[in-house]
């Protein structure tokens, strides 16, 4: 919310500026995207375009007349609201579901994003009056994909993915946002002549990776030992001291030179795979935080952007994004991935799912903050890129998935605890607890403990490993339950059988 007061506050706007005013327009905002949300999982409408045309119906060319100008501020607002988004999926990342595609989630996020980039920038350079240097910069600024636009989809048509291809895509579209930014900076150098030559990028790549790497590992680790050492009075306190953590990871790596984005999601991983306390609360709180951050940065850019201009420039933006569609990103697929075994209509569909988001607009603000020449262009045209690509590969993601037959039906989906807890039709409570030292129930078989009918025990975790307990199954101390329960009568019974 502090953002978008940040953002209305900064212009000029057709009504007197008071601070009512201010929290009246801010929380319109929120609220019509918000709401807006609800009505794209209902009818399969990426949220993304929906936020987008939030902000640009209240911009100056649309009804609300807010006139913003200030790709610095957009800027700022995007770099944090992708830090904390980063951060939220790194902590969902579990190690041992992206252990198995580590290499061709990192081939992908490397390889795969250099290969779209220079095709992509080719093609342009051909069709526009874009110089080579401006055009592999625009090709740079679309190159990395936004996975929370995919699953949305996915999962408002209920449709789960074989084998590792979740994992997979979720691993790419964290890690290869830093590769994107890489490019676009280093290219963007040339161009304003702030980097020498194309052969000082190669060294300074390998030293922002490594540094980036490294130092979010080890801010991960910190961060762990802190929230575990530190006792705080108040457990809502924990979520400030990470919301500061997460920042402080990012601009202190980004001080030492290395890359800030991959920092935070090697942190949020490894923070996510930690043993911490409070672990499932800062999970539930990041999430709202992701959502807020994507809110806020898909309207502000929606603010920044002048429907008026996207016409002049709209048949190069659609040949382009006809080319990064069909030709591009598959390419990129193909090669980084042909050094792994995966079928032909995997690496297809991996290809579809190239889906492009608010991360490339917001990366189009550099060269608008550098006022190059040709600034004002990119940016449009990658935002009308962004739409096409939107709309033709999110609308037509559970087609594709079923053509291939790489859909499963939403019975086998893998879902997640937090998936089924938070689903419209789950009713019941998830109760985890630990049983103490001497627990009454200590040796006693499930089958034994005299639970209520209607509940049970879903996991049980002993010694960091799980068990799919039955009736047969011996509880010990320091075992940690999850259980499933319809009211609070039954809780009350539980604890009373467990601790009593």
């Amino acid at each position: 919310m502090n953002l978008l007061l940040i953002l209305v506050y900064s212009h000029h706007i057709s009504m007197t500026v008071t601070a009512e005013n201010i929290l009246l327009i801010s929380s319109l905002l929120l609220l019509a995207g918000v709401l807006a949300s609800k009505t794209a999982g209902k009818t399969g409408i990426p949220m993304l375009l929906i936020f987008l045309g939030v902000g640009m119906l209240a911009g100056s060319d649309g009804l609300g007349g807010i006139r913003f100008d200030n790709p610095a501020i957009a800027q700022f607002l995007g770099i944090i609201a992708l830090t904390y988004i980063l951060y939220s999926g790194g902590l969902d990342t579990k190690w041992p579901s992206i252990k198995p595609v580590l290499k061709p989630g990192i081939s992908l996020s490397t390889l795969g994003v250099l290969i779209t980039s220079f095709s992509l920038g080719g093609f342009v350079y051909l069709i526009t009056e874009l110089t080579f240097l401006e055009s592999l910069l625009l090709g740079s600024i679309v190159s990395s994909t936004d996975a929370a636009a995919v699953f949305s989809v996915l999962r408002a048509k209920s449709i789960g993915l074989k084998g590792n291809l979740r994992p997979l895509l979720e691993l790419e579209s964290g890690s290869n946002d830093p590769m994107a930014y890489f490019l676009t900076v280093s290219i963007l150098g040339l161009i304003t002549l702030e980097t020498g030559s194309i052969w000082e990028i190669i060294p300074l790549f390998l030293i922002q990776m490594a540094v980036g790497g490294l130092l979010g590992w080890l801010f991960g680790r910190l961060t762990v030992l802190l929230i575990n050492k530190v006792k705080l009075d108040f457990e809502g306190l924990y979520p400030v001291m990470l919301l500061a953590l997460v920042l402080i990871t990012y601009t202190v790596v980004d001080l030492l030179k290395g890359n800030g984005f991959l920092a935070v999601y090697i942190s949020a991983i490894t923070v996510g795979n930690g043993r911490m306390a409070h672990k499932k609360s800062l999970t539930k709180f990041f999430d709202g935080i992701a959502w807020l951050m994507q809110v806020v940065m898909f309207i502000t850019l929606g603010l920044l952007v002048f429907p008026k201009q996207l016409l002049p420039v709209s048949g190069v933006a659609i040949l382009a994004a006809l080319f990064l569609i069909f030709i591009a990103r598959p390419l990129g697929v193909f090669i980084s991935l042909s050094f792994f075994k995966f079928k032909l209509r995997e690496k297809t569909f991996i290809s579809w799912v190239g889906l492009r988001g608010a991360v490339p607009i917001v990366f189009a603000t550099l060269p608008l903050i550098k006022n190059i020449e040709m600034s004002s262009v990119i940016f449009h045209i990658v935002f009308f890129i962004v739409l096409a690509s939107v709309a033709i590969q999110a609308t037509t993601l559970p087609l594709a998935a079923k053509l291939l037959h790489l859909s499963l039906p939403a019975s086998l989906k893998k879902r997640s605890m937090l998936d089924i807890e938070l689903s419209d039709d789950f009713k019941n409570a998830i109760l985890e607890i630990q049983l103490p030292e001497n627990s009454p129930v200590q040796g006693k078989k499930i089958l034994e403990l005299g639970f209520p009918h209607t509940s049970l025990i879903v996991l049980v975790k002993r010694n960091g490993k799980f068990i799919t307990p039955n009736g047969q199954t011996t509880l010990e101390d320091g075992d940690e339950l999850m259980i499933m329960t319809e009211n609070d009568k039954e809780e009350d019974q539980i604890k009373q059988l467990l601790y009593l």
